[in-house]
C-alpha cells in the first residue's frame, strides 16, 4: 500500500477577501510515497522556498530524494516552485516530463496511484487516487478548494464539469486532499445521492 501525508497545508482567502485586503493563498503539498516513487504534489506558491525544504527534512528528505512531482492543474499557486526540483519527473494533465522529453502519462502510475482526468476547475485539471491502508485518498487539486468548498467555485472554467469531476472522485474515494485545506473524510449516507456526501 502507498502512503499520503500533508507536508504543507494550504490557505486560501481569495473568495471571502474583505475590499482592499490582499489575496493570500498557498495550496496543500502532499507527500505520496509507493515502492521507489517519492512523490510531491503541487509545490506551489511559498513566501520562502525554505518552508518547503524545511518540511521534507522533517521526513528525513531532500530536494533531490524527490523522483516525481505531481501538478494537479496549470494555476501557477500550483506550480510556481516545481523548478526546485529540477532531477524529479514531472506528472501533469500532459504527460510524463523527464527534462525536456515528454511521455504519455499512464492511468496507473503503480500499482496503488491511479490518475484521472477531473476537468471543471481548469481545463487541465488531473486527480491522483492513492490506495493506503487507510483507504483510497483522492489528491484533487481546487476541485474543493477545502472541505467548506466552495460550493460555487467562482475561478472554474466549466461549472458542469466541475460538478461531473466531483461526483466521480465521491464514488471514488474514502478521502479526499483538497487545494487548500486539510484532508477529509468522505461522508455516505445511505439512500442519498452521493452529490450530498460531503
Amino acid at each position: 500500500m502507498a502512503s499520503v501525508k500533508i507536508l504543507l497545508e494550504g490557505f486560501t482567502n481569495a473568495n471571502k477577501k474583505a475590499e482592499g485586503e490582499d489575496e493570500k493563498t498557498r495550496c496543500t503539498m502532499a507527500l505520496i510515497r509507493d515502492d521507489d516513487f517519492v512523490i510531491l504534489s503541487d509545490p506551489g506558491v511559498l513566501d520562502d522556498q525554505k518552508t518547503l525544504v524545511d518540511a521534507l527534512a522533517k521526513e528525513n528528505l531532500n530536494i533531490n530524494d524527490i523522483t516525481h512531482i505531481f501538478i494537479t492543474h496549470s494555476h501557477m499557486d500550483h506550480y510556481r516552485n516545481l523548478g526546485m526540483f529540477p532531477g524529479a519527473i514531472a506528472i501533469d494533465y500532459w504527460g510524463l516530463w523527464d527534462g525536456a522529453k515528454c511521455e504519455e502519462r499512464p492511468e496507473k502510475l503503480t500499482n496503488n496511484i491511479e490518475i484521472i482526468e477531473t476537468p471543471g476547475h481548469s481545463y487541465d485539471g488531473v486527480t491522483m487516487l492513492i490506495r493506503t491502508k487507510e483507504g483510497i485518498v483522492a489528491l484533487v487539486g481546487d476541485l474543493w478548494w477545502s472541505e467548506r468548498g466552495p460550493e460555487n467555485d467562482p475561478y472554474a472554467s466549466d461549472h458542469g464539469k466541475l460538478d461531473e469531476s466531483r461526483q466521480k472522485v465521491l464514488e471514488l474515494a474514502d478521502f479526499i486532499i483538497p487545494g487548500h485545506g486539510g484532508m477529509f473524510k468522505v461522508k455516505r449516507h445511505p439512500g442519498l445521492p452521493a452529490e450530498d456526501a460531503v
